[in-house]
């Protein structure tokens, strides 16, 4: 949950070899020649709520069945670039408000009818920029898509945006047939028709959702699986049994202890990656006392990252983050790191005091007395041990903690509302830092710590207006020096994913685009489902 340029998936095989700071198996897994046929059943860790782009709450699991039903126009390389996969090319004016998309001739939608301009202008005007679609926040600086030609269509924006591209790669890049969309009416999203590599066949929700092969498919030769069916497996520890059992050959997992258990199974493949999220805690600072950066400041240096790391069983394996942005990637500083609030119980100590001493506090509460609030996190087994670790660690402090366990649905429901004191999250996405920082730290729906500085609004403006690595890269570090002052955001490691499979599957990582350039493999337990064979 929480806010969501990638970077290469590391394969992985079956027990040894292991990096311990990377969290990465390096012994790699040779794909050999593709083979036709088959089928597997992927176990995924929840449902979706709908498969309609513009509806559904695409995280990792909906992503999963998204990649094998929808085919992205824009996609993201080894490098992290984002580069046209269903697109032909995607290119912008001078001032960046104006983004110019080629598609491939020839492609069509499961149902028959011709993905063309028209048909993404439909899309456009009568979905995403509907009212109560989930991407009209997203897409609101678009002001029109047009159509050029059948197969042109130009994007034009409100204003400059260096990182336009990187929204192509999620829902809003990602067409549908809105022939078959305006025929299912309010059912739209249980009947997703897409161009991708299979064709939806049915969907029991919270049991299973099957797709067959698209015999039609523009990529001559793939898909080469006959079927999948997804499983929505939500417990971790059924979901991995289920995989040691062979009840399902692929296991997606975000979970450190799941990804650790799955490299000691015989006859499986690890395809891990440590991308930039993380786990992390969120501070509402529109609420008292958590206005007041002393009150933050203290909780965070109160915080045992490696504890917390423990908790989660990424001991060993995942290592503390101390930014939105990983050590391998781009957007990564030393800086940074350097400058982030560790465990310093000393210092959080005195922040502490000096707050709760001060006549003038935020909360309005007498001189001396203690702070009170709640905190929140999932029910996971593991979320519970690390809600009560927090506790302890500011209680160390002399807070009075409430621990409040809320399913994950409503817990999301709540930061959006902003209707919390703290609470457990994930912060950091792999995408472009001008898309993570602006819906993180600008006036929007997706701000959900409620808090803005002009200074980020400075370097925001950076990021959006042009498209020069270096002054990027500034920009980017600069926002990171002014949240660790701030905290907002805390950290607490990096969250290494799993889709773990049976020795059968294969290329899982190795998908490439249209050209042959490398893709950024299984990227935060994702796979671009064209690209997978099963051997015998």
């Amino acid at each position: 949950m929480g806010l969501l340029l990638g970077t290469a998936a590391c394969g992985g095989g079956s027990g040894d070899g292991e990096d311990a700071e990377a969290g990465a198996v390096s012994e790699s897994v040779e794909a050999g020649d593709p083979v036709e046929g088959g089928s597997i059943t992927v176990g995924l860790e929840a449902e979706t709520n709908s498969w309609l782009p513009s509806e559904g709450t695409f995280n990792q699991p909906g992503l999963n069945v998204a990649y094998a039903i929808y085919d992205p126009l824009m996609q993201r390389a080894e490098d992290g670039q984002v580069r046209p996969y269903l697109a032909e090319s995607l290119e912008p004016n001078e001032d960046l408000t104006e983004w110019t998309l080629t598609l491939r001739p020839g492609v069509t939608f499961h149902d028959g009818t011709p993905l063309n301009a028209e048909a993404l202008k439909t899309v456009f005007d009568t979905y995403l920029k509907a009212p109560d679609s989930r991407l009209a926040a997203q897409l609101a600086e678009v002001t029109s898509l047009d159509v050029v030609d059948e197969l042109t269509a130009t994007y034009t924006l409100s204003q400059t945006n260096a990182a336009f591209p990187d929204q192509l790669v999620g829902a809003a890049g990602w067409p549908f047939s809105p022939t078959a969309a305006a025929a299912a009416g309010p059912d739209a999203g249980a009947n997703p028709v897409g161009t991708g590599p299979f064709r939806f066949v049915s969907w029991q929700r919270d049991s299973r959702l099957v797709v067959e092969k698209n015999e039609d498919y523009w990529q001559e030769g793939m898909p080469y699986l006959d079927q999948i069916t997804f499983r929505p497996i939500p417990d971790e520890d059924t979901r991995l049994q289920s995989l040691r059992s062979r009840d399902i050959d692929v296991m997606q997992s975000l979970r450190q202890s799941t990804v650790i258990q799955a490299r000691d199974f015989d006859n499986v493949n690890n395809f891990e990656h440590l991308g930039s999220n993380s786990g992390g805690l969120t501070l509402n600072t529109s609420r008292p006392p958590f206005d007041d950066v002393r009150v933050r400041q203290a909780l965070v240096h109160a915080v045992d990252q490696e504890g917390l790391i423990e908790v989660l069983g990424g001991s060993g394996v995942t290592p503390p983050q101390t930014q939105f942005w990983s050590p391998d990637s781009p957007w990564y500083s030393e800086e940074v790191a350097d400058t982030y609030p560790g465990f310093d119980p000393e210092k959080a100590q005195e922040l502490y005091d000096e707050y709760i001493n001060d006549p003038e506090r935020s909360d309005g509460k007498p001189v001396g007395e203690n702070l009170s609030f709640t905190f929140q996190c999932p029910p996971d087994p593991s979320l519970n041990e690390l809600s009560q670790l927090y506790q302890a660690l500011w209680s160390n402090l002399g807070a009075q903690v409430q621990l409040q366990p809320t399913e994950q649905a409503a817990w999301i429901q709540d930061m959006l509302a902003r209707d919390y004191d703290t609470g457990c999250t994930r912060v950091g996405a792999d995408r472009d830092p001008y898309l993570v920082f602006d819906d993180a730290f600008t006036d929007g729906p997706l701000n959900m710590t409620a808090f803005q500085d002009e200074g980020i609004d400075e370097q925001l403006e950076i990021l959006r207006t042009t498209t020069d690595t270096d002054a990027r890269k500034a920009a980017v570090e600069e926002i990171g020096l002014i949240l660790n002052e701030n905290v907002p955001n805390a950290f607490s490691g990096g969250t290494l994913t799993v889709l773990a499979t049976d020795e059968s599957i294969r290329n899982l990582d190795g998908w490439t685009f249209p050209d042959g350039t490398k893709g950024n493999g299984a990227n935060a337990s994702t796979a671009m489902w064209a690209h997978v064979w099963r051997v015998e």
